[in-house]
C-alpha cells in the first residue's frame, strides 16, 4: 500500500524586532526598502511614523516596535521598511532587519501560544519551529486594525 504525503508550505519573509524573528507571508510583501526620509503627519497614532513617497506612491509607515509597545531603538544600517499590502491598502513596516525568504512546512506551524499580558500576542497567528529557529507569524490584518 502506498501513501502519498501532501505537505503544504507557507512562503514567508523573516524579519527581526528586538532579537526575535517574525514572519509575514510573501504574498503580502511588495518590497523591502532601506530606511528613507519619513515625513511626519500630525494627528496620527503614535505608532504611525508618517508617510514616504515610494516611486510616486504615498505610503503610510508604521513602526512595529511602537505598535507592539516595545522599547525604542535608534535606526541603523540594518533597519528596513517592509512594504506590505492587504487588498489595495499598502503600508510600510519599520523593522530592525529583514533576514530572508523561507518555506515553512504546515506541520511546523503551531497555533498562537497563550501568553498573558503580551501586547504583541494580539497580532500573532501562530509560531513556526524551524530547526533551531522560532518564527512568530504575524497577521497583517490585525496589525493594521
Amino acid at each position: 500500500m502506498t501513501t502519498t504525503q501532501s505537505t503544504t508550505t507557507l512562503k514567508v519573509i523573516a524579519f527581526q524586532l528586538m532579537e526575535k524573528e517574525y514572519a509575514l507571508p510573501v504574498r503580502q510583501v511588495r518590497s523591502i526598502e532601506k530606511l528613507m526620509h519619513i515625513t511626519r503627519v500630525p494627528g496620527t497614532s503614535p505608532f504611525v511614523k508618517g508617510v514616504i513617497n515610494l516611486r510616486g506612491v504615498v505610503t503610510p509607515i508604521i513602526d512595529l516596535r511602537k505598535r507592539f509597545q516595545l522599547p525604542n531603538e535608534t535606526y541603523d544600517d540594518t533597519t528596513r521598511i517592509i512594504i506590505a499590502a492587504i487588498d489595495d491598502l499598502e503600508v510600510g513596516l519599520v523593522v530592525d532587519g529583514a533576514n530572508d525568504v523561507l518555506d515553512i512546512p504546515s506541520e511546523a506551524i503551531e497555533p498562537q501560544p497563550e501568553v498573558v499580558g503580551a501586547v504583541e500576542a494580539d497580532y500573532i497567528t501562530g509560531v513556526a519551529k524551524l530547526e533551531k529557529r522560532l518564527l512568530i507569524l504575524l497577521s497583517l490584518e490585525k496589525v493594521l486594525n
